[in-house]
């Protein structure tokens, strides 16, 4: 600036010449230019050390804000250790509570329907390796697998509900609840892929809706044995470097477990072990009887055949009543072999099953009769014959899409069973899991503020440092949520960060109320009004911990 400001007088020279009329003009012309000349000059100086400045004070805010970061950044840190202290004054989550998306008055449901198998029935985490083991013995025998198929193990560890199967890729997918890929949760096999494979397959972590319909979800509770089972063949098929086509693995290992369940494999591995497979539940006969003491109807409506879910009743019951066959008098109706979800679109009419012979009758149904077994039929039916209509009825199934989806939309309220649920709300209301929640939501704030505060034209060495040492922190904090759940997958009901995985997405919008167990009605009053907490986002069980450390 001083040597610009310099070579200002060399523009000023000032035009000597005659004072005739003539050169007066010419002098005076001269110099307004000269003049003119000199202002601009100036004005041009001004603005130019005005921008100086600007862009001095620019960086001394960021500085400042960055500074200001990473000195919260450190407070936060030293104050970590401050935090399971805070914690011991947040309240628990209740593993048996009841959840409440949509609000409910159980005063004004009257009939109350059940699916059977992990909804009244508690199965032992054994039932997973009977599955699987029958599964590829006929995958083996029947599909002409290879036969070192039948040394494989189902892993506990591996699988959790709510995945998708990729048929086109064959990749196992966790997504989140805007579908959305988990940068950990994409198996291909049983290897982890990385986030630039993922980006490799897909393009982009979020699914979209044409690339969804190539997805299948495995919402069930059999779903834990069919994706283990799915992820070991395609992996064997990897490793032994053989083509094959992943589509055609999901298939097989489908028509393996519809196998298993429609020839009756599994239910007589059940029935011929209950002690191994079966949980016993008196707490079960209490909820039944009471809604029957209350005047309320019930109904049980499953896919398993009536003599496997006779068996299983007796012996979940029989150290809780007399009769061994007493508990079908606890329901107005039975219907077995209802095949859901085709039953609730369906024409297919009832058949009356005779228990003795094993037969089917031939006399038309239109009456239930209390102690009588039906067989198949169709939701149309069933609302003619019952009268049971709409809002009055609340239905109990642990599938999203076969039990839940349809009575929904047919205006049934609707209560989902998920066994999961305990689990993990003993894991989130641990002090551990809470610590690492709250440092992964203080850094997670600290690094919007950091992003929102600095341009990406001004980011310094300082701002650098400072976002590599605060994602480094987060990703250690998420890391140690997620292995707190499911080594591969994490959590059912969340995300590596915390949030809403696409299974609570399902629940949300398929389930009035959510659960582990349709005993826990146990705890409230048959009158009592259910309703959705007005501070929840998305899912009521969920606690955000979100401590200011400062």
């Amino acid at each position: 600036m001083a040597s610009f400001r310099r070579l200002l007088p060399l523009c000023c020279s000032i035009n000597r010449t005659i004072f005739s009329s003539s050169g007066v003009h010419e002098g005076l012309g001269a110099n307004i230019r000269g003049y003119s000349r000199i202002a601009s000059s100036e004005q041009t100086v001004s603005k130019f050390e005005e921008g100086i400045k600007r862009a001095e004070a620019d960086n001394l805010v960021v500085n400042d804000d960055i500074d200001t970061i990473r000195r919260e950044f450190d407070a936060a840190k030293r104050s970590f250790l401050k935090i399971p202290e805070a914690l011991k004054a947040m309240p628990k989550t209740n593993p048996e509570g009841i959840y409440v998306i949509k609000g409910i008055r159980l005063d004004l449901i009257q009939v109350y329907g059940f699916d059977y198998d992990f909804t009244l029935a508690h199965y032992s985490a054994n039932l997973q390796s009977l599955i699987y083991d029958l599964a590829k013995e006929h995958m083996v025998n029947e599909f002409r697998y290879p036969e070192v198929c039948l040394s494989f193990k189902y892993d506990p560890s591996f699988p959790i509900r709510g995945l998708y199967y990729d048929k086109q890729n064959g990749c196992l997918l966790k997504l989140d609840f805007f579908r959305s890929i988990e940068p950990d949760g994409c198996f291909y096999g049983r290897r982890q892929l990385s986030e630039k494979e993922i980006e490799e397959i897909y393009g982009t972590r979020h699914i979209g809706r044409y690339r969804a319909r190539e997805l299948v979800g495995l919402m069930d509770f059999f779903c834990f044995s069919e994706a283990c089972l799915i992820a070991d063949i395609v992996q064997y098929f990897v490793d032994a470097k053989l083509e094959f086509d992943t589509c055609y693995i999901y298939e097989d290992v489908t028509r393996a477990i519809q196998h298993v369940h429609r020839s009756g494999l599994v239910h007589r591995g059940i029935l011929s072990d209950p002690h191994r497979y079966l949980v016993k539940n008196g707490q079960l006969l209490h909820f039944l009887r009471m809604l029957k003491e209350r005047g309320k109807k019930l109904f049980l409506l499953t896919n398993s055949p009536y003599y496997f879910v006779d068996g299983g009743m007796q012996f979940m019951l029989e150290d809780s009543m007399g009769d061994s066959h007493s508990w079908r008098e606890l329901f107005d109706v039975v219907i077995a072999k209802a095949n859901k979800p085709e039953f609730y679109t369906s024409e297919h009419p009832f058949r009356c099953y005779d228990t003795e012979n094993d037969t089917l009758a031939f006399t038309k149904v239109d009456k239930f009769l209390q102690n009588k077994i039906y067989y198949h039929g169709c939701l149309n039916s069933f609302l003619q014959i019952t009268g049971w209509n709409g809002p009055e009825v609340m239905y109990f199934g642990d599938h999203l899409f076969s039990d839940l989806r349809v009575p929904s939309k047919a205006g049934w309220r609707t209560a989902a069973i998920i066994h999961e649920l305990e689990s993990e709300i003993h894991i989130q209301n641990e002090d551990s899991y809470r610590f690492e929640q709250a440092k992964f939501h203080i850094l997670q704030e600290l690094l919007g503020r950091l992003h929102a505060t600095v341009a990406s034209s001004k980011r310094s060495e300082a701002y650098k440092l400072l976002m590599d040492e605060l994602n480094e922190e987060r990703q250690k904090a998420r890391c140690m949520m997620k292995r707190m759940f499911n080594r591969s997958f994490g959590a059912t009901f969340l995300n590596d960060k915390g949030q809403e995985s696409a299974f609570a997405y399902h629940i949300h919008r398929y389930a009035d109320v959510y659960t582990s167990k349709p005993e826990n009605f146990l705890f409230y009053s048959p009158e009592t009004w259910l309703h959705a907490p007005f501070d929840i986002k998305i899912m009521p069980h969920h606690v955000k911990v979100c401590l200011n450390p400062l």
